[in-house]
């Protein structure tokens, strides 16, 4: 039995078991089964996912993220989690602060530390439905959709503290207009009274609710400007309190983000791994 060392970060309560795998690869730990337990809350580390950071062969770009939901399930992004690997690769020299570009299963993304905290730009998104063919229920106002590395549905509510996220999260999540895409994510946003916006999401994968999601809030900035609702740049306060801004560009039909939010390590510690 060897220790592997990881650190244990947090992006908004988005919470995630990171491991630098550029020299000694990932191995068993990139398995369901032990994914699933280091996930466990109470009985393992206690995660949203686990994050490899690896060797990349693209050229101009300093390392790969790879990244698997708590079920041990592949997710081609998180926004969360790629901001707390910018924080991470910054400290451990895999990257440059000022500036830094690593590959995902979803693209190339370029990133830097600005004033302390995490930025990331991430692709064009250019799939985004104003309208989704999900029917509206009571207490929401409309639903769209936008692919952002992975699949969102985005409701827009009048209110979010009497939602009842799992129940209504998982039946969109396997909603038949996005199943046969492996189901989705589901946003759900509400103005506050002071002109902000909070933000709830149920995510595939965990299959709860979490603090926050990187991704799921940029498709919700998205579809805000969509609507009318927000303009280029929109602050959103996650179910953890805090908050994450994203910034947008237009390019022809394609929306430009940039993610800003917290990328903050919790602990380190040793794993055992047989």
């Amino acid at each position: 039995m060897s220790d592997r060392e990881f650190f244990k970060m947090t992006g908004s309560g988005n919470d995630f078991v990171v491991f630098d795998a550029r020299v000694e690869p990932a191995g068993p730990l990139a398995t369901p089964e032990v994914i699933r337990e280091v996930c466990a809350r109470g009985t393992g580390v206690g995660a949203d996912g686990i994050v490899f950071i690896e060797p990349t062969a693209v050229p101009d770009v300093q390392f790969r993220m790879r990244y698997f939901n708590s079920d041990g399930s592949v997710a081609e992004m998180c926004g969360n989690a790629s901001l707390c690997v910018t924080s991470l690769a910054a400290k451990l020299g895999a990257g440059r602060a000022q500036g830094m570009r690593f590959e995902t299963d979803s693209g190339i993304a370029t990133s830097r530390m600005t004033g302390g905290l995490p930025e990331v730009d991430l692709w064009p998104v250019t799939d985004v439905r104003p309208t989704a063919g999900i029917a509206a229920e009571s207490g929401e106002v409309r639903i769209g959709y936008a692919i952002v590395g992975n699949p969102h549905v985005v409701v827009q509510r009048d209110e979010l503290e009497t939602l009842e996220i799992v129940h209504r999260g998982r039946a969109i999540r396997l909603h038949d207009y996005v199943r046969a895409g492996g189901g989705a994510n589901a946003n759900f946003v509400a103005r506050r009274a002071d002109g902000g916006f909070d933000i709830r999401t149920y995510e595939r994968g965990v299959e709860d609710e979490t603090l926050a999601c990187g991704t799921g809030s940029v498709s919700t900035a998205i579809l805000l400007a969509e609507w009318k609702e927000a303009g280029l740049e929109t602050t959103l306060r996650t179910r953890s309190g805090r908050e994450i801004t994203i910034k947008l560009r237009r390019e022809g039909s394609a929306w430009l983000p940039t993610l800003r939010g917290e990328g903050r390590i919790v602990f380190r510690g040793q794993l055992p791994v047989d």
